[in-house]
C-alpha cells in the first residue's frame, strides 16, 4: 500500500479547550483527585527531599561526596528517561493501569533505599524512583478522561499545586527527619504512603475510556534514552569531570548525534514515541520553551538557596543556619507555591493560561533579582523565598494546561511527559550553570565569595525572563485550538 505524510493538510481544528474526552465523567473525582495528588505530591518530594540531607548519607555509607552526589544524579537520569517513555505506554495501554503499575515501581524503590546497606544499592534505588516521573503524564491524561470539561483546568492547576508544594515539602522536612529520626526515615514515610496509593488507584481510578493506536517505538525509546543520559550527565558532570574533559566532549557528542538519529527515526516512524508534529504546534513548542528556562531557575534556587543561608557568617554573608533552620526560611516558598496553584486554576478561565505563565516567569526573576541585590537579613531571604513561590505556582499550572488543552487527547501523556523532562533538562543546565558561577573563585577557606552568589543569582533573572519571552510567543487565545492531526498509518489500520 502506498502511503503518504503531507502534514500539511493537517488542518482539521478541534473544537476549543476545554471539551469532553470522556462522555460520561466518573463521579468519584474528588477521590480520584486525591488519590492522583497523593502519588505525585510523593514523587515530587522525592525529588527534593535528598538534597539536604547528602552528607548526612555520605557520612553514614563511608562514602565520598562525588559518589554520593550520584544518588541525585541517577535519580535525575532516570525520571528523564521514564517521564515520556511511560506516559506514552499509558497512553497506548491504559493510564490506570500503567499509574498502578509505576507507584508500585517506586514502592519497591523506596523499600530497597530504606534498606540499603551501601552507596551502590541506594543509587540503584534511585534509579528504580525515578520511574515515578511518569506519575505527572499519567495523572494530568487521567484527569482529561475523567473529569467534567469545565473542571479539567482548575483539576490541573491543583495538581501541579500539589507537585509545585510537594519539592518545598522536601526542602522543609528533611532536617527535622534526619535530626529526629534518621536519613533512611526519608525513604519509609514514602513506602507507607505510596503503598495506600496504589491500593487507592487499583480500587477508584477508572480506565481510560479512550487510548491511541499504535505501539510503542522502542527503538524511538533507546534513541530518547540515549540523548538524554548523554545530555544530562555531561551537564551534570560537567563541573566534576572538567567541561573540557575527553569525557565530557564525547558525551556531548553522543548527545547531538543521537538526538540526530532521534529525530530521523520519529519522523519516519509508523507509531512514533513521540509524534513531532504535536511538538511544533505553537502553543507546545513555546510552553516547552518556557519549561526548559523555567526549570532552569527553579532547580538552582532550591539547590543553592538553602547552602547559602547555611554558610558560616565568617565568610562575610550567609547566615551559619542548620538544615532545618534554612528549610524554614524557605517555607514561605512552599505556602506561596500551594496557594498560588489553587487560585490560578479560578483565574485561568478569566485571564488565559498564557498571561498566568508570563506572570509567574516574572514573578520568579522578581525573587532572584532580589537575591541579587539584597541578602543580607533573614526577611530578605524570605520574602524572595515567597515571591519565587508564587511565580512556581502560577507557572506550573499554567505549563501544564496549556499542554493539555493544546493536543489530542490520545497524546496528552507524551506531551506532558515531555514537557515535564524538558523541565528537568533545564534544570540539570541550570544547576551546572549556578554551579560554574559559584565555585569558579573560592575564598582560601574554601567557601564561594558573596559575588558568586550575586552573579548567579543574576544569571537565573535573565533565565526567567527568557522563559517570559517563550510564554509571551504563546498564541494569545484563553483556550487553546490545537490542529486535529491525521493519524499515522499504524493509527489508520
Amino acid at each position: 500500500m502506498h502511503e503518504t505524510r503531507d502534514l500539511s493538510r493537517a488542518v482539521v481544528k478541534t473544537p476549543p479547550f476545554p471539551r469532553r474526552d470522556n462522555p460520561m465523567p466518573s463521579k468519584s473525582t474528588r477521590l480520584i483527585f486525591a488519590v492522583l495528588a497523593s502519588g505525585a505530591g510523593v514523587f515530587s518530594m522525592l525529588q527534593s527531599l535528598i538534597a539536604p540531607a547528602l552528607p548526612t548519607i555520605q557520612h553514614a555509607l563511608h562514602t565520598s561526596q562525588s559518589t554520593a552526589t550520584w544518588v541525585m544524579t541517577a535519580y535525575l537520569l532516570s525520571a528523564s528517561v521514564c517521564t515520556p517513555i511511560i506516559g506514552r505506554v499509558g497512553d497506548l495501554a491504559g493510564k490506570k493501569r500503567t499509574l498502578v503499575a509505576v507507584l508500585l515501581t517506586v514502592l519497591a524503590g523506596c523499600l530497597l533505599a530504606a534498606l540499603a546497606p551501601n552507596v551502590g544499592v541506594l543509587i540503584i534505588a534511585r534509579i528504580i524512583q525515578g520511574a515515578g516521573g511518569a506519575v505527572f503524564p499519567l495523572s494530568f491524561g487521567i484527569i482529561r478522561d475523567q473529569f467534567e470539561p469545565g473542571r479539567v483546568s482548575g483539576s490541573i492547576s491543583n495538581l501541579s499545586a500539589v507537585i509545585a508544594a510537594g519539592g518545598g515539602v522536601g526542602i522543609v522536612a528533611a532536617g527535622p527527619i534526619v535530626a529526629g529520626l534518621d536519613y533512611r526515615w526519608l525513604f519509609w514515610f514514602p513506602v507507607v504512603i505510596v503503598a495506600v496509593t496504589a491500593l487507592l488507584a487499583l480500587r477508584y481510578v477508572p480506565e481510560s475510556p479512550r487510548r491511541a493506536k499504535g505501539r510503542v517505538s522502542w527503538s524511538g525509546a533507546v534513541l530518547l534514552s540515549g540523548w538524554l543520559v548523554a545530555l544530562l550527565l555531561s551537564v551534570s558532570r560537567g563541573s566534576r569531570w572538567g567541561w573540557s574533559s575527553a569525557a565530557v566532549i564525547a558525551l556531548f557528542a553522543a548527545a547531538v548525534v543521537l538526538f540526530a538519529l532521534w529525530l530521523f527515526a520519529e519522523s519516519h516512524s509508523r507509531s512514533p514515541l513521540i509524534d513531532l508534529r504535536i511538538m511544533r504546534v505553537r502553543s507546545v513548542w513555546t510552553t516547552n520553551a518556557a519549561a526548559l528556562l523555567f526549570g532552569a531557575g527553579l532547580s538552582s534556587v532550591w539547590s543553592f538557596l538553602p547552602g547559602f543561608v547555611q554558610t558560616p557568617r565568617s565568610a562575610g554573608y550567609g547566615f551559619g543556619a542548620s538544615v532545618t533552620t534554612s528549610g524554614l526560611l524557605m517555607l514561605p516558598m512552599l505556602i506561596a507555591m500551594f496557594v498560588a496553584g489553587v487560585v490560578s486554576g479560578r483565574l485561568e478561565p478569566k485571564v488565559g493560561a498564557k498571561r498566568l505563565l508570563i506572570s509567574g516567569a516574572v514573578s520568579a526573576a522578581v525573587a532572584c533579582a532580589i537575591l541579587a541585590l539584597w541578602h543580607t537579613q533573614q526577611w530578605q531571604i524570605a520574602v524572595a523565598a515567597g515571591v519565587f513561590g508564587l511565580g512556581v505556582g502560577l507557572s506550573f499550572a499554567s505549563m501544564a494546561n496549556l499542554i493539555v488543552g493544546g493536543v489530542p487527547a490520545e497524546q496528552t501523556g507524551a506531551a506532558t511527559g515531555m514537557n515535564a523532562n524538558l523541565r528537568s533538562i533545564g534544570g540539570a543546565i541550570g544547576t551546572a550553570i549556578t554551579s560554574l558561577l559559584v565555585t569558579s573563585h573560592l575564598q582560601p577557606s574554601g567557601l564561594p565569595y558573596d559575588s558568586s552568589y550575586t552573579h548567579s543569582f543574576s544569571a537565573l533573572t535573565l533565565l526567567l525572563l527568557g522563559a517570559a519571552l517563550a510564554a509571551a510567543l504563546a498564541p494569545a487565545r484563553k483556550a487553546v485550538r490545537t490542529p486535529h492531526l491525521q493519524p499515522t498509518p499504524a493509527a489508520a489500520e
